[in-house]
């Protein structure tokens, strides 16, 4: 997947990056954060195809994009904390703005990445505004039991054996600091994109209601008997990519 490096605080960090064919004037950036990992070996799949989507916003829309690799994925340095991911989402979009002269910058997400993109949105208001698909409001599920996801992290190999062994608790507070409904109504008035699946049975669609409700504008957006690997369904990819387009429109008429 990764053609990139950059830097997140001291560690390096591994991304896919695609620059416009051609690009103006004002050249619009976005951050495409994907989703945790899932089964064994899964942080070699998880981000397998978002190349795919990056080149081809980069493509239709003439957009730069970058699809961060953050710490603990293959090919980046560190090992897998929710407040760390955060972190490198918002370093990110840093590298867009300083990095490849982004002369605006979005973020954008699925599942994990979606609430990050949203968190990160709202921690840096350089950041234009956020698009969330199948991500959840808030992490209380792995904050109830975090040693099982510390095992699940391991498994999928985002977590070095030994790491967090003697900080266990800093590794776990940041599970339950970090969350999408509270970050929206941060964000707002900055725009928000919330889509998801009415048949999504990974994370309730009422997760999706309660994000755009705290945001007071989100443009919330059910696609109908979708599940929640929402990033293969054309419906989300267009949905997506017309907000995308309707802010780079915006953004030049303002």
């Amino acid at each position: 997947m990764s053609n990139h490096t950059y830097r997140s605080g001291d560690l390096t960090l591994a991304a896919h990056l695609e620059r416009p064919p051609e690009s103006g004037r004002d050249l619009h950036g976005v951050v495409i954060c994907h989703g945790f990992p899932a089964g064994e070996g899964g942080g070699a799949n998880s981000p397998a195809t978002f190349p795919e989507l990056a080149a081809r916003i980069a493509r239709e829309l003439g957009w730069v994009v970058i699809v961060p690799a953050p710490r603990g994925m293959p090919g980046s340095e560190g090992s897998f904390s929710l407040d760390g991911w955060l972190e490198d989402v918002i370093a990110a979009a840093d590298h867009l703005l300083l990095g490849q002269q982004a002369t605006s910058v979005w973020t954008a997400g699925f599942g994990t990445g979606g609430a990050l993109a949203v968190c990160a949105a709202a921690a840096d208001g350089r950041i234009g505004g956020a698009a969330t698909i199948a991500g959840p409001a808030d992490f209380s599920d792995w904050a109830a039991n975090p040693r099982r996801l510390l095992l699940h992290a391991r498994a999928a190999g985002v977590i070095d054996e030994g790491a967090y062994s003697t900080d266990f608790d800093r590794w776990t507070s940041g599970l339950s600091g970090i969350s999408a409904e509270h970050a929206a109504e941060a964000l707002a008035p900055r725009p928000l994109l919330v889509v998801h699946g009415t048949d999504d049975d990974i994370v309730p669609s009422l997760d999706a209601r309660a994000v755009a409700a705290a945001h007071g504008a989100g443009d919330l957006r059910m696609i109908n008997r979708a599940s929640h690997h929402l990033r293969h369904d054309p419906r989300a990819i267009a949905i997506l990519l017309g907000w995308l387009d309707r802010r780079r429109r915006l953004v030049g008429s303002a």
